[in-house]
């Protein structure tokens, strides 16, 4: 399991056109620029609660898309299975097993 900062991250780079210009903004601040909670709250001049609970809320949403959708999971499930067809192509495999795992790829959801 990805640590939780990673994880938003990818979550937002994969469902961040469904979100609102202001949770955009406080995500990329928080989780991409590395703000805290103060710096954003100065910024849009709200308080820490404000933006505790609208990133808190964001998350939830992320990880309630990522539940319907499984974009990050089927993303992850890719990386796999090219990683392992490098490193088929590079012990030499055999043709069956290269294109086992290039159907693998295919019937991926």
């Amino acid at each position: 399991m990805l640590d939780k900062t990673l994880r938003m991250n990818y979550l937002f780079d994969f469902y961040q056109s469904l979100l609102t210009e202001k949770q955009r903004k406080y995500m990329s601040l928080y989780y991409l620029d590395d703000f805290s909670l103060g710096e954003i709250a100065e910024e849009f001049d709200v308080s820490r609660q404000a933006v505790y609970d609208n990133i808190k809320r964001t998350e939830a949403m992320l990880e309630e898309y990522e539940e319907k959708l499984s974009l990050l999971a089927k993303f992850e499930k890719r990386s796999e299975i090219l990683q392992q067809l490098k490193e088929a192509v590079d012990k030499q495999a055999t043709s069956e097993e290269l294109m086992a795992l290039l159907e693998s790829l295919d019937t991926l959801e």
